[in-house]
């Protein structure tokens, strides 16, 4: 795949390369993409590509850039090896702490700034979509930005209920967007309980929402660069996707 086209865009604690997508027309509504713990590459290019031709902006943000830049924060060897994610995801831990409940908050403001402001971002409101961490992240943008966020796609996410007053689902109530979550088949990181307590919240929040599990989808299945890749998961989470912003964005 070629080398990324990479631009640089405010953030709280100074300047996040992004990488921005556009669909054939050069306009649409605006979509956040907030990636995984496997940093800003070139897989998440791809993925901002696709989300574009169904007619969108697409803003996809190193969220890492605390820790480095996004080449510097993204593996340099091929994860679909055996033992490769594994050994890769020793090292991510430090600069995953690095983006607190706090820090992220702060973060996605200014992302939401600049997505509203990009060239060609019409006017109406915004989709966000997250992986892994960035579940956590797109969770956060809509109970942060209710009156700008419409729509929010999560998949394979961890630690979207915890024990935390920041817990991603705490704030649900603040929302006013609709909800696709994809869960990946047991997930350590995301249990039947806590799948379990997203829906009541959910529920109680009055969201409209859907809240899956995606058959052996295994955590990662959306991720075609890495040995947790699963195509059937991938794909259905795509097809959830598009009719989500089509609902929503349109």
């Amino acid at each position: 795949m070629a080398p990324m086209d990479l631009t640089d865009i405010p953030a709280a604690d100074g300047t996040a390369e992004a990488y921005v997508a556009r669909p054939v027309s050069g306009s649409g509504p605006g979509v956040l993409l907030c990636i995984d713990a496997i940093g800003l590459r070139p897989q998440i290019a791809s993925m901002a590509d696709r989300i574009a031709s169904w007619g969108y902006v697409v803003l996809a943000p190193n969220v890492f850039y605390r820790s480095g830049t996004a080449a510097e924060t993204s593996p340099d060897v091929d994860l679909t090896q055996p033992g490769a994610r594994e050994a890769f995801f020793e090292t991510v831990g430090p600069r995953m702490a690095e983006v607190t409940p706090d820090r992220a908050v702060a973060d996605l403001g200014d992302y939401v700034t600049t997505l509203r402001g990009l060239d060609g971002v019409s006017d109406g409101p915004l989709g966000v979509t997250g992986y892994c961490m960035g579940a956590r992240l797109a969770t956060w943008a809509a109970t942060h930005h209710p009156d700008e966020i419409a729509a929010v796609g999560g998949f394979h996410g961890g630690g979207l209920v915890t024990d935390d007053p920041q817990s991603p689902h705490a704030k649900l109530a603040d929302a006013r967007a609709e909800f696709v979550y994809g869960h990946a088949d047991h997930d350590d990181s995301m249990p039947p309980e806590a799948v379990a307590a997203l829906g009541e919240a959910l529920s109680s929040a009055g969201l409209t929402a859907k809240n899956e599990v995606y058959a052996d989808a295994p955590h990662g299945y959306t991720m075609a660069d890495t040995s947790m890749y699963q195509e059937a998961g991938a794909e259905r989470m795509f097809t959830e996707l598009e009719a989500l912003f089509a609902r929503t964005l349109r």
